[in-house]
């Protein structure tokens, strides 16, 4: 099966600075795809590049099948982008930016109405269809914006940092969106910063840093990387008293309790798994780099 997304060797540099240097990648068909990383690893570089915006310095990058260079309308005609800020017209109504988003991806006079009710439908807008968007919350209009993204239904769906400034609430709607358009059978190539995000979402989660991949797996593949379940003993006041690590069984988490009660300690005992926050810090400091390569 051709990989929905894939790129060798994939460069590219701003004046001296090279911001991607050397990255592989392959996204599977109907994939959710995460790709973390700190500020200015180049996720939103990386990004323009496969939506056929930037233009790579070298290697290659393949989406639904076609070359992003040699043949950008092709990708254009198969893609969607949701960028970090909601790209709709505020003057018009929620139904009318779909409409006319509609008659300019080719739906005929007929076809593009009954779309954006479609839509209003599944987006949880259908309330909202005749309100002015300038009236409408952050979530509401991040839900409008991924709805006139799938108005014609893409084969990749490239979303860059989605819920950025969301609350919970309106991020765990989005999660529920995107999870649905996977389930369709659309792929969905995520860029985010909030961890619990890809934990959530993600079939397959990879950390750019300084221009590279650093690491690729699943969540609890990356997780596996530093380190096993611990038990902690902690004070009233939160502070670490001291940490065991264990193999997650009842017999392992006896002896650490026995060993803690040996010590004379007293506190709360904490069962504690590693996160993808533990990830993200390890692969991002430098300092860790040759114990995880």
């Amino acid at each position: 099966m051709t990989p929905a997304i894939e790129t060798r060797a994939l460069q590219k540099r701003f004046g001296r600075q090279t911001v991607l240097d050397g990255v592989d990648l392959s996204v599977e068909p109907g994939e959710i795809f995460a790709l973390l990383g700190p500020n200015g690893a180049g996720k939103t570089t990386l990004v323009n590049i496969l939506t056929t915006l930037v233009r790579p310095d070298d290697g290659s990058a393949h989406v639904a099948g076609h070359d992003v260079v040699r043949s950008p309308v092709a990708v254009a005609q198969r893609i969607a982008l949701t960028g970090q800020a909601a790209a709709v017209d505020e003057v018009l109504t929620a139904r009318e930016n779909l409409v006319l988003f509609g008659r300019l991806s080719g739906l005929s006079r007929r076809e593009a109405p009954g779309r954006a009710d479609e839509l209003l439908d599944r987006f949880d807008l259908a309330d909202a269809a005749n309100g002015r968007v300038g009236t409408f919350s952050g979530g509401m209009r991040r839900r409008l914006d991924l709805a006139l993204s799938v108005v014609v239904r893409p084969q990749v769906l490239f979303l860059d940092e989605p819920t950025t400034g969301l609350d919970t609430r309106s991020r765990r709607e989005l999660w529920r969106i995107i999870v649905s358009l996977a389930d369709a059978g659309t792929t969905v190539f995520l860029t985010t910063q909030y961890l619990e995000e890809a934990d959530r979402l993600a079939d397959r989660i990879a950390v750019l840093h300084d221009g590279r991949i650093a690491a690729l797996g699943t969540a609890e593949q990356l997780k596996a990387r530093v380190g096993g379940t611990s038990v902690e003993l902690r004070g009233g006041d939160g502070t670490l008293l001291r940490e065991l690590p264990t193999d997650g069984s009842v017999s392992s988490l006896r002896r650490a309790i026995d060993e803690i009660d040996a010590a004379g300690l007293d506190g709360d005992v904490v069962l504690r798994r590693p996160s993808l926050d533990d990830v993200f810090l390890s692969l991002t400091d430098r300092t860790h780099q040759e114990d995880l390569a």
